[in-house]
């Protein structure tokens, strides 16, 4: 399984941007079920930032709540972050994950790359 981020960059304080994430599995059936956003900023430890999980429910950093939504389009096992009226705390390298499983094997957790956020004020 392996997940592709992308949509990171620069962006001023206030400014939006959205980050998305795509899972793949080399064409094998893969089961998605909670999917996430992390983030980890230098010198600090990796933290959830938003997670959906297979049921639908949301939920969010107290930090972000109200500013950041987390969306899943199942179709296509993709995952977003709209992220708006940043600032400069939300500068981080940004880690998508999943929990999922193969046929063959059971719920496992997968990790993206991250893509860098930086957010200057």
């Amino acid at each position: 399984v392996q997940l592709q981020a992308s949509g990171g960059g620069s962006v001023q304080a206030g400014g939006s941007l959205r980050l998305s994430c795509v899972v793949s599995a080399g064409g094998k059936v893969v089961n998605v079920y909670d999917m996430s956003w992390y983030r980890q900023a230098p010198g600090k430890q990796r933290e959830m930032v938003a997670t959906q999980r297979s049921d639908g429910t949301t939920a969010y950093a107290e930090s972000v709540k109200g500013r950041f939504s987390i969306l899943r389009d199942a179709a296509v096992n993709a995952l977003y972050l709209d992220m708006n009226t940043l600032q400069s705390e939300d500068t981080a390298a940004y880690y998508c994950k999943v929990v999922a499983a193969l046929p063959w094997r059971g719920r496992q957790d997968y990790w993206g790359q991250g893509t860098q956020v930086t957010v200057s004020s």
